[in-house]
């Protein structure tokens, strides 16, 4: 499997390019949240799959990431819909710069994964510092969508096993709910397929979009969203108590 630290620090203009290959997550968000005129947090916003496309409603979007080669992008992007009401910023999402209760809207895409797998050391304590700060940021009422993978070049959604514990978590710990959704990359050639799944999915799912011939990768998503209130998100630890 390929380094994705390395990907996202050396090659942001080739990760683009593949994530470019999806379809628009707008509506996505939109039957979740109403985010015209709102304010917007975009965790690892990486080249602004997200941030680009929620922008021109917002009333105001922050787009944070470790990455400073992949905000460079997204800055880039930013400038050239000519809009004043954003910003970008290098972040941890276990420190998050920002003010208490100012976000109506934190999106987190592809991207928590990083901290809350179960192979990384601490993971729960991990997902409970970048819970702790999504609840600290969100204004009452406002709402936090997460998107992970479930699963590339498989017919139904099959998470990887690593993530299974987070995703769990989120849903029976911090009382997410979930839906799964198709976000397939559609290419122009089989070569060009087969190069940006070697490049980010490593060399066996690449033989596999050489072998069968495809230009349609298909790829599930997970959506995760709640609402914030003043209640205890850790509902485990509530329980216990």
């Amino acid at each position: 499997m390929p380094n994705h630290a390395e990907i996202y620090r050396r090659y942001p203009e080739q990760y683009h390019q593949l994530i470019a290959a999806q379809p628009d997550l707008r509506h996505e968000v939109q039957r979740v949240f109403d985010y015209a005129d709102k304010d917007i947090v975009d965790l690892g916003a990486g080249t602004g799959r997200l941030t680009a496309q929620l922008a021109p409603l917002a009333r105001s979007i922050t787009a944070l990431d470790q990455s400073e080669a992949m905000l460079s992008i997204n800055k880039q992007r930013l400038l050239k819909l000519a809009l004043s009401n954003w910003q970008v910023q290098q972040a941890d999402h276990r420190q998050l710069p920002l003010s208490d209760n100012s976000a109506d809207l934190i999106t987190a895409g592809w991207t928590l994964c990083y901290l809350a797998a179960d192979d990384q050391p601490d993971w729960a304590r991990n997902l409970e510092l970048m819970m702790s700060e999504i609840q600290r940021v969100l204004r009452q009422d406002g709402t936090v969508l997460i998107f992970e993978t479930m699963g590339t070049l498989t017919s139904r959604p099959e998470p990887p096993a690593f993530l299974k514990a987070y995703y769990h978590a989120l849903e029976l710990e911090y009382g997410f709910v979930s839906r799964a959704i198709r976000l397939d990359y559609q290419f122009a050639s089989v070569d060009e397929a087969e190069a940006c799944a070697e490049f980010f999915f490593g060399s066996e799912l690449a033989r596999r979009i050489r072998n069968e011939q495809l230009t349609t990768v298909q790829e599930w998503a997970g959506m995760w969203w709640r609402r914030n209130s003043k209640a205890n998100w850790r509902l485990s630890s509530e329980r216990t108590e």
